[in-house]
């Protein structure tokens, strides 16, 4: 089972950079997973939420207001990737305006980097899948009542092949279902150690933690 430390190792500093990369990375972990959206100007930076603490959107701000308001350097998709090219790399993107500038980074990327690319957005998981030489996953927050209604418009691309479920609506049934067919099946939010046994048990193919030492010490 892989060990993907989620937004970095942030216990040992802020999520999403460089600082927190590189902690997880001190820690073993296989992969790091982290978020993408555009800022005011179009540039692709890693940081999660759609609205910072002061209120304002990412969105309308430039880079260098977002790393003031923030108080730590919030690094591009473009440095980070270039930083460590040695590790697995799954990559969220959050909206479909983030779509073409993401792309054009990635692409840059193709060979020679380990990328899975991931979203909620299924739309957008399978935009990249056409347009990337690289995986791609459907993010999942609700058990869907079978397999195919999740897979619907994402049926035939081969790219698409990780499924990576919430903890919370994890379904061994469904896992299996989607191991048989092909995919790749990886779970975020697991917390204590129980649940990453769990995670392991079930033959989960990785987990996205923000515990890692947990995921490791089993």
């Amino acid at each position: 089972m892989l060990v993907i430390a989620h937004r970095g190792f942030h216990a040992a500093a802020p999520e999403n950079t460089l600082a927190a990369f590189e902690a997880a990375l001190t820690l073993g972990v296989n992969g790091i997973e982290t978020d993408v959206r555009i800022s005011r100007y179009g540039l692709p930076l890693l940081i999660h939420s759609r609205v910072i603490a002061s209120g304002q959107a990412v969105a309308d701000l430039a880079h260098d207001e977002i790393e003031q308001a923030l108080g730590h350097k919030v690094p591009t998709l473009d440095e980070a990737l270039e930083c460590f090219p040695g590790i697995l790399w799954d990559i969220e993107i959050k909206t479909t305006q983030a779509l073409p500038r993401v792309i054009g980074v990635l692409k840059k990327y193709q060979v020679g980097h380990r990328i899975l690319v991931t979203s909620f957005r299924h739309d957008v998981a399978a935009v990249c899948a056409s347009s990337l030489q690289m995986d791609c996953g459907l993010l999942v927050a609700h058990r869907p009542q079978v397999l195919a209604s999740l897979l619907a418009g994402c049926e035939g691309n081969p790219r698409i092949d990780h499924i990576v479920w919430d903890y919370n609506i994890l379904d061994e049934a469904l896992l299996q279902q989607a191991a048989a067919d092909g995919f790749r099946n990886f779970v975020y939010g697991p917390v204590t150690q129980a649940e990453h046994q769990h995670c392991r048990d079930a033959g989960v193919d990785g987990v996205i933690t923000d515990y890692p030492l947990l995921a490791q010490n089993m």
